[in-house]
């Protein structure tokens, strides 16, 4: 089986593909502080539980975004599991053309989203990933990763309100009924997810005016849900988009005849 990690600003997402098919997900807070030996036994509990035995794991693929974890887990690989696992960068095939003017500067997860999306849903295609900043990335209907764009999350969005205010408290983040709030908490509600989901919608209409046509919209990431509750843009929500993308990367880097981890 193989073990997926997506190494992100705010969590650690895992997921254990059976062939191409996703046997379970798993999350983790993203925290630097944390050493192999802290991470390691935390996954080494959690996979018993989703019915997966540890030494079922036989290759790893993972991408990062948080250098100062990048090389914890590459050392929980070999600690734990005894396996050298492909990261998604310089040198990874891909499949996919970057146009970005410094290929280096799109962060791996972008990457990997564009593979699956492009793969999974052709082209073109505009994929909007919702976690600590909402990215918006374009692909090509030939495959060409085109660029994107990044604005604040909607969790950064709602703790920036709460931490640069007197009066404004941290509220769950829910749609309320209306666009008018009656009330504070509601007022915050609709300026936060309201019109988060408005400028999503302002910034999808203009990729596809880009791109020239009607281009798919794929929503990802773990707030992907509470947006498209509330807008009919996304053709597709994917919460794993990401995991699905590593495992496609990873077989399109095995060494033919080769069943293990990745060497």
């Amino acid at each position: 089986m193989l073990l997926a990690i997506d190494i992100g600003n705010s969590n650690v997402t895992l997921g254990v593909f059976e062939n191409d098919k996703l046997k379970a997900t798993f999350r983790l807070a993203t925290d630097t502080r944390r050493m192999p030996d802290e991470y390691g036994p935390a996954l080494l509990d959690l996979l018993p539980l989703r019915g997966v035995a540890p030494e079922g794991i036989s290759a790893i693929a993972m991408c990062s975004v948080v250098p100062p974890l990048t090389g914890v887990f590459q050392d929980l690989a070999q600690s734990y599991f005894h396996l050298s696992p492909l990261v998604v960068g310089p040198g990874v095939r891909t499949g996919i053309k970057v146009l970005y003017d410094n290929p280096r500067d799109v962060g791996a997860d972008r990457i990997v989203d564009a593979v699956a999306a492009f793969r999974l849903y052709g082209g073109p295609v505009v994929i909007v990933d919702f976690g600590t900043a909402t990215v918006f990335d374009a692909i090509s209907a030939q495959g060409e990763y085109l660029g994107g764009a990044i604005a604040p999350g909607v969790n950064m969005a709602a703790e920036a309100l709460y931490t640069n205010t007197s009066q404004l408290r941290r509220v769950e983040l829910v749609a309320p009924s209306t666009a008018i709030g009656r009330n504070t908490t509601h007022a915050m509600q609709a300026g936060v997810v309201l019109g988060h989901v408005d400028m999503v919608e302002g910034m999808v209409r203009r990729f596809q005016r880009e791109l020239g046509g009607e281009a798919r919209v794929v929503a990802t990431g773990g707030l992907a849900p509470l947006i498209a509750r509330q807008t009919t843009v996304f053709h597709k929500v994917n919460v794993e988009l990401t995991l699905h993308g590593l495992r496609m990367i990873y077989e399109s880097n095995m060494v033919p005849g080769e069943g293990g981890g990745h060497q």
